[in-house]
């Protein structure tokens, strides 16, 4: 969803990097998946074509934060207002 984003800071040999990557057009995600000492972070569309993928050794991931989208205004369950 747009305005999801995943901040990620790595331990670059003294310092620390920090990078972002974040879901730029309406109907896009961001992903992110932990296997065989990578994180992967990716931005992928509806259709679940990738867009963009940022790689790092998960051992040198200091912290992993993720900024879900805002939601929307409304009653907050999902059912239309007066629906029972």
């Amino acid at each position: 969803m747009r305005g999801d984003r995943v901040e990620i800071v790595i331990d670059a040999g003294g310092t620390t990097k920090t990078y972002e990557v974040a879901a730029t057009r309406a109907g896009r995600r961001v992903e992110v998946v932990n296997r065989r000492g990578l994180v992967e972070v990716t931005e992928v569309t509806r259709g679940g074509a990738v867009v963009r993928t940022a790689r790092f050794m998960a051992s040198r991931v200091l912290a992993l934060v993720e900024y879900p989208a805002p939601r929307r205004p409304g009653n907050g369950d999902g059912r239309r207002p007066g629906a029972q």
